[in-house]
């Protein structure tokens, strides 16, 4: 289908209701429907926005188109949990319907603020000559899940010195101060992040661009996220137009941090490492995190990239979010690990402990299921796991001892996706010790290395009876344990 701008910013209110549920009908029949992650009910869900803890409850939004698996018209949708594992969808929770937010609710986070939940995000908004113009906006939920929205932008016009390339404020609490960090373009088209200052969440006040040593890193800098911890200044962002290099940057669009002295609030200046990829895999993009209850920083991922054609847009809607996982700062690197709540997912369980030499084991079988496999001694040239297989199909998680690196290759993982980008993807990994701790669902799959050294996140397309999980070693022996839990 040929999506017209007319067709991409109809509102779902002026939608009929045999539309729509001519629209979940198509969705609900698709064969690659999640199990167990947050994904729309129709359309196209993008961005993770609000990642709170509220009033006993984790609050999660999302940007939603909901007539289609395109980018149209940008809603908020609403989904909460008590345990980051069962979430309940609540329904829309910000509508574009004002004049600031006339052309999409675009990304945003909250804070807790009077016993509210404060909202802050851009609202887009298009002229006649299709010219944008950002503004930043707050909407307050109080403790019944009630959303207003203040009359008036709080940001109502970009900095001098920026495009309209301008969005996706993150704010967060220093002392009694509020600050807010928002993604920007300078007008040489080079990216960085804007920081503004407030005491009240309404009243904001300039006070510069964040100085880091990038300069020259990309055109706009999506979703900028700061925050303390583990006595460090961690800085993540989603950098538009870096070019490949090496077994870096291989998506059309990236994701990545920076790890430092913590930001100077009052210099503003961020004194930091290299940038480093968050995620290895094929889809990940636009993360933003939260603090829980108990103080752990938890990260959720959009598990796709704008401008690609994924299958399920045949079926009306594409894309879901990752699931949650705790960060923490290890010789100036973040691990990833997944929420220590997921455990609660796990059902049936099998293990194995084997030997295998030069030979591929057909182990378990499983569409939706976590799967840990820890080798305890190698002299192998190549070993790793093939899952969601059948016959020829397979997706391949491996490590080559001469190259040093892991491998995720879905080149016949089942109906393609992204293959202007490559089908592999692979990452160099230290030491001989090896462990992959897999979250497979119907379509996708994230992949924890070595307890979060590195993670690949990727979207794959298998036919459904694609079930088989087989492990596998060339070039001498593995000895290994693996535990499998159903979902």
């Amino acid at each position: 289908m040929e999506w017209t701008t007319e067709m991409r910013y109809r509102r779902i209110e002026d939608v009929s209701h045999e539309t729509l549920e001519t629209i979940k009908k198509k969705v609900n029949s698709c064969q690659w429907r999640q199990n167990y992650h947050i994904q729309p009910e129709t359309g196209l869900l993008n961005d993770p926005n609000g990642f709170s803890f509220f009033n006993g409850e984790y609050h999660l939004f999302y940007q939603w188109f909901p007539l289609g698996p395109v980018h149209g018209l940008k809603y908020w949708y609403h989904t909460k949990s008590k345990d980051l594992v069962h979430w309940e969808n609540v329904g829309i929770a910000i509508k574009p319907d004002q004049d600031y937010d006339s052309h999409g609710a675009y990304s945003g986070s909250a804070i807790e603020h009077k016993d509210e939940l404060y909202l802050m995000y851009t609202g887009n908004t298009r002229n006649e000559l299709w010219e944008r113009h950002p503004y930043q906006v707050i909407a307050v939920m109080n403790k019944q899940g009630e959303i207003k929205k203040l009359q008036s932008p709080v940001i109502p016009e970009v900095p001098k010195g920026y495009t309209d390339h301008f969005r996706d404020p993150k704010v967060w609490k220093s002392g009694d101060l509020f600050y807010a960090v928002i993604g920007a373009q300078r007008e040489n088209n080079t990216g960085c992040s804007v920081l503004f200052q407030s005491m009240n969440l309404t009243d904001w006040t300039l006070l510069g661009e964040m100085k880091t040593e990038y300069e020259d890193f990309g055109y706009m800098w999506e979703c900028p996220d700061y925050f303390d911890l583990d006595g460090k200044g961690v800085f993540v962002f989603s950098p538009q137009g870096l070019k490949p290099k090496g077994d870096h940057y291989q998506n059309i669009y990236q994701s990545g941090y920076l790890i430092g002295q913590k930001l100077d609030l009052d210099t503003l200046s961020f004194s930091h490492g290299d940038f480093h990829e968050l995620d290895r895999g094929f889809d990940f993009y636009a993360p933003q995190t939260t603090l829980s209850p108990d103080g752990r920083r938890l990260l959720v991922g959009w598990m796709g990239l704008p401008e690609i054609e994924y299958p399920t847009d045949q079926h009306d809607w594409a894309h879901c979010l990752t699931l949650p996982r705790e960060l923490k700062v290890k010789d100036g690197r973040l691990l990833q690990q997944p929420a220590q709540e997921l455990t609660k997912l796990r059902k049936d369980k099998s293990v194995l402990e084997a030997t295998i030499t030069n030979e591929t084991m057909k182990a378990f079988n499983g569409i939706a299921y976590e799967l840990i496999f820890e080798i305890t001694d190698n002299n192998a040239t190549v070993f790793g796991i093939e899952f969601r297989a059948k016959d020829d199909e397979k997706t391949v998680l491996k490590y080559d001892a001469n190259t040093k690196k892991i491998v995720l290759d879905r080149s016949m993982s089942g109906d393609p996706v992204g293959e202007s980008f490559g089908t592999s993807r692979q990452c160099s990994v230290e030491g001989t010790k090896m462990k992959f701790h897999l979250f497979v669902d119907t379509s996708s799959v994230e992949i924890f290395v070595n307890d979060g050294e590195e993670v690949f996140t990727s979207r794959i397309f298998p036919r459904s009876d694609s079930d088989e999980i087989r492990f596998f070693a060339n070039g001498g022996s593995v000895t290994f344990i693996a535990e499998k839990w159903d979902i």
